[in-house]
């Protein structure tokens, strides 16, 4: 499996920074479920708990440069994630895509691979190394690269799963259980980036969206009960 967390969820209730507690109850969350069913689990890591591009270039900042800040966040917030669980007893690597030798090992598909079957948790950091790719996109081509079963991305803030609309704002947002790829770029629902969307659909790469913060959520969704959202192609939704 390769799962997607999104920078804010490292931040906590401080909205801002790494919150120890928040990944460390991640963390925990992870191994077990791991533990558990004897999966290997690959991770990408957002950083907008850090910074965000996008935010900069609408400040004015060049907006390669503001990408560039973003994914050195990403790192970051790879490097906190490996520390929580390498003192829980599991072994780790965080691979970056901009080379930072010092810090974490370059990105190389088969060197990933062979730290999967070796039950090592691979952390994959600094987005795809280009600007103008959000880090959804980087888990959607990492996941194709290593083969993974699913994409599983997973919220923050109370989200669990894919809304008609934003339910925090719309008390009439419906929750959709299983809706296609098509319908998602169709409709323009706010799940992945068209990029990342598209990636998934050309390569049949099913996409959970769940709330990540939920209590055993991540074990229940492998335990295949029916969490969140399912993206893949069929040709309605519900």
């Amino acid at each position: 499996m390769l799962l997607k967390l999104s920078g804010e969820a490292f931040a906590g209730p401080q909205d801002y920074g790494i919150d120890g507690p928040t990944v460390r109850a991640i963390a925990e969350d992870i191994v077990a479920s791991r533990n558990h069913f004897d999966v290997d689990i690959a991770i990408v890591v957002g950083g907008g708990n850090i910074w965000r591009g996008i935010q900069g270039s609408g400040a004015g900042m060049d907006r390669a440069q503001a990408d560039y800040m973003g994914m050195l966040a990403t790192v970051m917030n790879g490097l906190a994630l490996q520390d929580t669980l390498e003192q829980m007893g599991q072994p780790t690597r965080v691979q970056s895509a901009i080379h930072m030798a010092q810090v974490a090992e370059p990105y190389i598909r088969r060197k990933a691979t062979r730290h999967l079957e070796k039950g090592r948790i691979v952390i994959f950091a600094g987005g795809t190394g280009n600007p103008f790719f959000t880090t959804d996109t980087a888990a959607s081509l990492r996941a194709v690269e290593i083969e993974a079963d699913a994409v599983l991305k997973g919220t923050h803030g109370g989200t669990d799963g894919i809304y008609t609309a934003d339910p925090r704002v719309d008390p009439n947002a419906t929750k959709l259980g299983h809706v296609s790829y098509l319908d998602v770029l169709n409709r323009g629902l706010k799940v992945m980036d068209a990029t990342a969307i598209t990636l998934c659909m050309d390569n049949d790469l099913p996409i959970v969206v769940f709330d990540l913060m939920g209590e055993g959520n991540f074990r229940s969704l492998l335990e295949g009960e029916a969490i969140g959202t399912l993206v893949d192609d069929v040709k309605g939704s519900s």
